[in-house]
């Protein structure tokens, strides 16, 4: 039977996930729901996020789905473990791919760089997941808050942001690093595009394909395909949804998802 999934974020970027899945699983139902009216969350206080958060999950759960993505390193940092007390279908967090990272470089001794919002960096979660896997003590982060913006406003010239990397990366000997993680889900738009600014050896990675196995995990599918199960009903589908209801900002949302469709990640 084909399963109805809910991906959430604060804006655009939780997009790159939902590629992802869509990517691997075409034949599931899927919703996309963004906070419009509150984005961006990585510079807001934590408790004001955290309301806006509880707001919108109980608007998906009204859509009668069998679980939700929080597509959003800082929503799943703030509220994940409140959203799973308080509702009895999966829902799966995102959280930035530093032990695979740290695995990477673990014979190289190079360093891993992380990329997310202040806010993520300023979570116990996140530094709760740093001290347990960085054991020696390679891990650096760095906070671009300017990509969020630029993204949901589908500002995707290279050179601006290919100057906006180098800018940022100026201070750092790049040489010592083996990995970057894009430790928030809008940063992938722009994978290509900072490809082209670090050196050879670095490796780019980020979350998304860990959260949609962990997906299919919880929820078997392509199980029921593989069992001779052929139901397709409303499969393959998205529906966007907004806290704003506007139709721009659901217009917004297709074009950012073709942009993905476009420039394969």
């Amino acid at each position: 039977m084909t399963k109805k999934i809910a991906f959430f974020d604060s804006g655009i970027g939780g997009l790159t996930v939902l590629h992802t899945a869509l990517q691997q699983f075409p034949e599931e139902s899927y919703i996309y729901y963004a906070d419009t009216l509150h984005v961006p969350y990585g510079t807001k206080p934590a408790d004001e996020v955290r309301r806006y958060i509880f707001a919108c999950v109980e608007a998906i759960i009204r859509e009668q789905v069998d679980a939700i993505v929080i597509a959003c390193n800082t929503a799943t940092s703030l509220a994940v473990n409140d959203l799973r007390s308080m509702y009895d279908i999966p829902i799966i967090g995102m959280e930035p791919a530093v032990k695979p990272a740290v695995e990477m470089n673990r014979e190289n001794g190079k360093r891993v760089l992380v990329f997310a919002t202040a806010l993520t960096l300023s979570q116990t979660k996140y530094n709760e997941l740093v001290s347990r896997v960085d054991d020696e003590h390679r891990v650096d982060s760095l906070a671009l808050p300017e990509l969020v913006e630029w993204c949901e406003q589908l500002e995707f010239d290279p050179v601006k942001i290919t100057a906006y990397f180098r800018s940022k990366l100026a201070g750092l000997d790049l040489e010592q690093y083996g990995t970057v993680v894009m430790g928030c889900t809008h940063y992938p738009f722009y994978t290509a595009m900072l490809r082209k600014v670090l050196p050879d050896h670095i490796r780019i990675v980020d979350g998304s394909a860990g959260t949609v196995s962990h997906l299919s995990q919880r929820l078997e599918l392509g199980a029921q395909q593989q069992a001779g199960n052929t139901e397709q009903v409303q499969a393959g589908t998205v529906s966007f949804f907004s806290s704003s209801g506007r139709t721009e900002d659901h217009n917004k949302m297709r074009v950012a998802l073709q942009y993905l469709s476009d420039n394969v990640l």
